[in-house]
């Protein structure tokens, strides 16, 4: 028997949904909170390096005290269901604290990108955003962005300034329920201006309750965590912090980030606890895998107790996920699940993972989890994923028009992705990500281009050196491409270990690897669609403070090449720097 059932409706589309039943979950985050403080107050939650570089921790029965306290002083503050909070702040014990106790009460939450408060990026992002918000106060422990929230808000520094009598606390978690505003999370912005997704008690405890039914493993040895992921974006802040929680497991707080230098941190984190699930973007399974090749000591501290590897954020390419099997193999002496998956903030965020017996093929982003009804939609001669189920956003923060127009006449959530079938009789083998439809475009020819299996397929082919690219072509007679590279791998190159990005982007060996790149691109895929004519190597990484690069380290397509509209006309304006295709040798 089929653990899949497909219909087609009467407009075309193809719903597919597990016929394995959700399973009864928690009422709120809260009430799982105070289970394992119950059960095991004893454990390790959460923690953190302190300054002197020690681990800090936090027990369960001592967070579920804090949170209590906490909780209280929130609502003293006049924060309540229509006045929420904001969290502009690292991931940390204390950013921690501060979000569960407003859930433990009822105040929504709002954690936001502490990138819109950087000393680069445009305050008036920052004012649009607080002023769609409304708190009734804005968390931030660092000073220098405190400073500049405060122009905007009311800003509380510490965790500790926000006390009150615990019992106020529980009287008021005893009135949350799965309808209660939990979060409000801000979204990327990558197809437009961030909207502020309302996240439910409901999303977040059936989303765990679908992680685990698709996991099953997870249950039966409490997850240890390794994680940088910003609890700004659902996939840290929802997915993996929830995964910890819910299943009274431990999550160190990982400073470091998937770039030169401040992945070292990770490294030394990693090499130091041996966590058994680990989750990242692809830029950090880069680097990740690179390290793991290098050092055989490091390889036996990441696999020593791992069981659980997962992708998300983006599309893993072949080539690393293959390594990723390998490595495993070799080292771990058991097997090792590699799997991706597949969400949005609006969907809590799991709604497609790898899971069951036998699992879909690896190039795909799963099988929709039970309680998810998947369906895809034609669009444009595509087909749009529509999701429905308990984690489906009821629609977005103070803006009606919006939460309108993101559901269909069936109540379906649009996502605005695009998906198919691997194998259009057999929905277990998978699901194909094709990515943002707002991000394709059509050429002067009236062709469309597919930007995301376009962008994969030339940073699978242009790696380790090519990190990310930004399609151009839009009404256009062809296409161009921005190329954002990997400093230390061009150094290698061009055997200049200390030159920078803006040196790196001019020189030869950097520019001829490219333009093989494109050649062997290319000759593979020659049509209009798929054929980059011209691509220029950007100076500078991605900037974070304008909103180029998200959180989870992907390219925001339509944000780089606004900002980027000088570096699109050279291309077109053919000049001397850009790169053209070259025929391939085999040195390269």
């Amino acid at each position: 028997m089929s653990a899949f059932r497909m219909r087609t409706t009467a407009d075309g589309a193809t719903i597919v949904e597990s016929t394995l039943a959700l399973g009864p979950y928690a009422r709120s985050v809260g009430d799982a909170l105070d289970g394992w403080a119950a059960r095991t107050p004893d454990t390790v939650f959460l923690a953190e390096r302190d300054a002197a570089g020690a681990w800090a921790t936090l027990t369960y029965g001592a967070a579920r005290e804090r949170v209590r306290s906490i909780g209280a002083g929130i609502l003293a503050t006049g924060a309540s269901a229509e006045a929420p909070i904001g969290i502009v702040a690292e991931n940390g014990i204390e950013h921690a604290l501060v979000s569960l106790a407003a859930q433990y009460v009822g105040v929504p939450v709002s954690p936001m990108s502490v990138g819109y408060a950087s000393a680069d990026a445009d305050p008036n992002r920052l004012r649009d955003l607080l002023a769609k918000l409304a708190p009734a106060f804005v968390f931030a422990n660092d000073e220098r962005i405190g400073k500049r929230i405060e122009a905007f808000a009311r800003v509380v520094s510490s965790a500790s300034a926000l006390a009150g009598d615990p019992a106020a606390a529980v009287a008021a978690a005893a009135r949350v329920d799965g309808d209660t505003i939990a979060k409000i999370m801000f979204t990327s912005g990558s197809t437009g201006t961030p909207k502020g997704v309302i996240t439910t008690h409901r999303m977040l405890c059936s989303n765990q309750a679908m992680l685990s039914a698709a996991w099953p493993e997870i249950a039966v040895e409490r997850p240890i965590v390794v994680d940088w992921l910003p609890w700004s974006h659902c996939f840290g802040g929802n997915h993996n912090f929830g995964l910890v929680l819910f299943n009274g497991g431990t999550m160190y707080v990982d400073g470091g980030r998937p770039m030169a230098g401040p992945f070292e941190r990770t490294v030394e984190n990693v090499r130091e606890i041996s966590p058994n699930v680990f989750f990242s973007v692809p830029r950090g399974y880069a680097l990740l895998v690179e390290r793991l090749v290098a050092d055989d000591a490091f390889a036996a501290a990441f696999f020593s107790r791992l069981t659980l590897v997962c992708n998300a954020g983006a599309s893993l390419p072949d080539p690393l996920r293959e390594e990723i099997f390998r490595l495993a193999a070799l080292h771990a002496g058991r097997t090792v699940r590699v799997t991706s998956s597949w969400g949005t903030t609006e969907t809590a965020p799991l709604a497609t993972t790898s899971w069951g017996t036998p699992e879909p093929d690896i190039d795909t982003i799963g099988t929709p989890v039970p309680g998810v009804e998947f369906k895809l939609s034609p669009t444009d001669g595509r087909s749009e994923i529509r999701v429905k189920g308990p984690n489906i956003a009821p629609g977005y923060w103070r803006d009606p028009e919006a939460t309108r127009s993101a559901f269909d006449e069936d109540g379906f959530y649009r996502t605005g992705d695009a998906a198919s079938l691997k194998n259009p009789a057999d929905p277990s083998r998978g699901i194909v990500f094709e990515g943002r439809l707002a991000e394709n475009f059509k050429l002067s020819s009236g062709t469309w281009v597919n930007v995301g299996a376009l962008r994969l397929a030339l940073i699978e082919r242009g790696a380790p050196l090519i990190e990310e690219v930004v399609i151009a072509g839009a009404d256009r007679d062809s296409l161009a491409a921005l190329v954002f590279f990997s400093r230390a791998h061009a150094a290698a190159l061009a055997r200049r270990p200390d030159a920078d990005h803006a040196e790196l982007a001019r020189h030869d060996a950097v520019r001829r690897f490219v333009a093989e790149t494109l050649a062997r691109h290319n000759a593979a895929a020659p049509a209009s669609s798929t054929r980059i004519d011209v691509a220029l190597l950007l100076p500078e990484p991605p900037n974070r403070g304008q909103g180029e690069i998200t959180d989870k380290g992907t390219v925001n397509q339509r944000r780089a090449l606004a900002l980027r509209a000088d570096s699109v006309a050279r291309l077109y304006a053919r000049s001397d720097d850009v790169v053209v295709p070259l025929t391939p040798v085999a040195s390269i």
